[in-house]
């Protein structure tokens, strides 16, 4: 029996090894497969302590990989039931008591429990499970709004990993996307930055973050953060094109592009990626598109009704509430923004990110009867100063382009340099509905702007794009595959196109293209 049981335990091992391999390729299916295989192997030699790992990591793959999340619970389940068949030695009852913590609903008892189970960690010397459960209490206190408290705790499970300590592939991914999530929703981009740099060797050693699409996804959203919106596209459509359309992590990329679209003035473009998505992160670039097309109305009633489903966690609510602002304001409803910045206000606090309180000031200022006052300045100018430590540009821009408009009654000069400076990084990020907003500020104040076609043709950025695929022969079918559009879409755009250039069939255009390319 003892030998059945090295035996078993030698062929696990050696197939959690072969999961690993797979994993660095990038094979998830292998990966999986040779988990399952290794977990039978462990459950048949009697080490149950091998199987809940090994399942806990099936269920991992399953969950934020495939987004099979009923397969996740089903996994963490029967991960959970071998541990207390193994019994109380061990981290057995640490992992246990991490499980309890993360199902729980209120926030004291669900740190103690967190606690509880780091303390069971160090007392057995099980690194994994004293990192996860870190990262887990770091993760509740963040989304909770007590971001500070939060972060620190990520920071040291982040440290963890970087030093070699965490072995579970699980805990590595989970753990720095965790990070990556946290540093999203509170658009903490230099943090982000800063623990990327520092886990660069083992990112690429252990293959991750850049196969996992969690995590590319989380990524892709600080990039937009910090304007660095080619590279964020990038990473989108490399998870995009590599999973199932319809699963959380597609339509999740899906939205962070959609928005990025609206941001870019390519709504048909957004509208497309949006189109048949119920998904609350959907509503914030749905809500946009609809404000730039006129539809303040329609945008309010549309953040209403999310409002009333969504959770309570301050990263949810804020950026809500802010565009509730924007959508009030828009549709002359002075007393419903109000409403809407108060509730906003209130929610944000001491502790809450420089994004959210940014929210909250920039909402303030916009809402002041005299925005030249002492007080809508203060307000603007404290908005400002948080938006540019947490080093996110179009946001930074937006309050400056609000500056402005404070500013100019009283100070125009000073408003003209103000609206000229938004209006070159909206342009250096290709943000060009800012771009036409803040000229047309810049020339009621009888400012110079610029004038004239961008660029050797008045083709649009999205036109340009076609038109090269169209100079390679690829036809609408294949355009919209490549660039995420409808064929709809494509047939509308190669008809712009074709008008513009003054040509009359897609050879003609492409023939034109290839000229103007040498």
């Amino acid at each position: 029996m003892r030998d059945h049981a090295l035996v078993s335990e030698a062929v696990g091992a050696a197939l959690e090894a072969m999961g690993v391999e797979c994993h660095l390729a990038g094979d998830y299916a292998g990966a999986t497969e040779a988990f399952q295989r290794a977990h039978t192997a462990y459950r048949r030699g009697g080490d149950l302590a091998a199987a809940a790992r090994t399942a806990r990591t099936i269920g991992w793959f399953r969950g934020w990989v495939f987004g099979d999340w009923a397969v996740y619970r089903g996994w963490t389940a029967r991960a959970n039931r071998l541990l207390e068949e193994a019994g109380p030695d061990g981290a057995h009852r640490g992992w246990l008591i991490l499980d309890r913590a993360r199902n729980g609903a209120d926030l004291v008892a669900q740190a103690q429990l967190y606690e509880a189970a780091i303390a069971e960690a160090q007392v057995h010397g099980d690194r994994d499970l004293e990192c996860e459960a870190r990262a887990s209490l770091g993760l509740m206190y963040v989304f909770s709004g007590l971001v500070d408290e939060g972060m620190v705790r990520l920071d040291e499970a982040l440290a963890a990993l970087c030093a070699g300590d965490v072995a579970e592939l699980p805990v590595l991914e989970g753990c720095l996307c965790g990070l990556l999530n946290a540093c999203e929703r509170t658009h903490d981009v230099r943090r982000a930055e800063e623990w990327l740099r520092a886990a660069d060797e083992l990112i690429a050693r252990r293959n991750l973050v850049s196969v996992a699409g969690y995590c590319r996804s989380h990524y892709a959203g600080i990039l937009i953060g910090a304007g660095r919106w080619p590279e964020a596209e990038a990473e989108l459509k490399t998870v995009m094109v590599s999973l199932p359309v319809g699963t959380d992590v597609y339509v999740g990329a899906a939205c962070r592009l959609a928005g990025l679209r609206v941001r870019q003035g390519r709504l048909e473009d957004a509208a497309d990626l949006l189109d048949g998505i119920d998904h609350e992160d959907a509503v914030l670039p749905r809500a946009a598109m609809l404000l730039v097309r006129g539809g303040a109305e329609a945008a309010a009633e549309l953040l209403e009704v999310a409002l009333s489903g969504a959770s309570g966690e301050p990263h949810v609510r804020a950026p809500l509430l802010a565009r509730l602002v924007d959508a009030r304001l828009a549709a002359s409803d002075h007393a419903a923004a109000a409403a809407a910045a108060e509730d906003l206000a209130e929610l944000v606090r001491d502790g809450s990110s420089p994004y959210l309180l940014a929210l909250s000031c920039v909402a303030e200022a916009r809402l002041c009867s005299d925005p030249a006052d002492d007080a809508g300045l203060t307000a603007i100018r404290q908005a400002m100063t948080m938006l540019s430590a947490a080093d996110l540009p179009y946001e930074l821009a937006l309050a400056r382009l609000e500056l402005a408009k404070a500013l100019a009654p009283r100070r125009q000069q000073a408003a003209i340099a103000a609206a000229t400076e938004a209006r070159a990084t909206f342009s250096r990020l290709g943000a060009s509905p800012d771009v036409d907003a803040s000229s047309a500020l810049l020339r009621s104040w009888g400012a110079p702007t610029r004038t004239g076609a961008r660029g050797n043709t008045d083709l649009t950025e999205r036109e340009q794009e076609v038109l090269g695929l169209l100079s390679h022969g690829l036809s609408n079918a294949e355009i919209s595959d490549r660039l995420f559009i409808s064929a709809k879409t494509v047939e509308h755009h190669v008809g712009r196109v074709l008008a513009k250039l003054g040509v009359r069939s897609r050879t003609e255009a492409a023939l034109l293209a290839v000229r103007r390319s040498n």
